[in-house]
């Protein structure tokens, strides 16, 4: 049974070039992972560096749930007809009562 997490991995390249600030932060993490700049020689530093890595890639998961959020529900409004756009309101209020 395929685990719901699972896909290939052309399918991941493509969810991925949906969401490029992920698909960076992703290379940043494998970049710290692997070590390329050289520079964690300890693994205090390299514990430092991927856990900020993983909270900015965490933020920036938010952002993009977030923009897909907004984006869904725009459309359903649209489609909907469930709200009114901004303009001048047609009411012209409610009437003074006469004293």
């Amino acid at each position: 049974m395929k685990d719901r997490n699972q896909m290939s991995d052309e399918e991941m390249l493509h969810r991925l070039s949906a969401h490029p600030q992920i698909r960076n932060r992703i290379a940043s993490l494998l970049s710290a992972v692997d070590d390329s700049a050289g520079d964690l020689k300890l693994a205090d530093d390299a514990e430092l560096r991927l856990t900020q890595e993983l909270q900015r890639m965490g933020q920036e998961a938010m952002q993009a749930w977030a923009n897909v959020q907004v984006n869904a529900t725009e459309q359903d409004v649209r489609h909907t007809g469930r709200a009114h756009r901004e303009g001048k309101k047609n009411s012209a209020g409610t009437p003074h009562l006469a004293t």
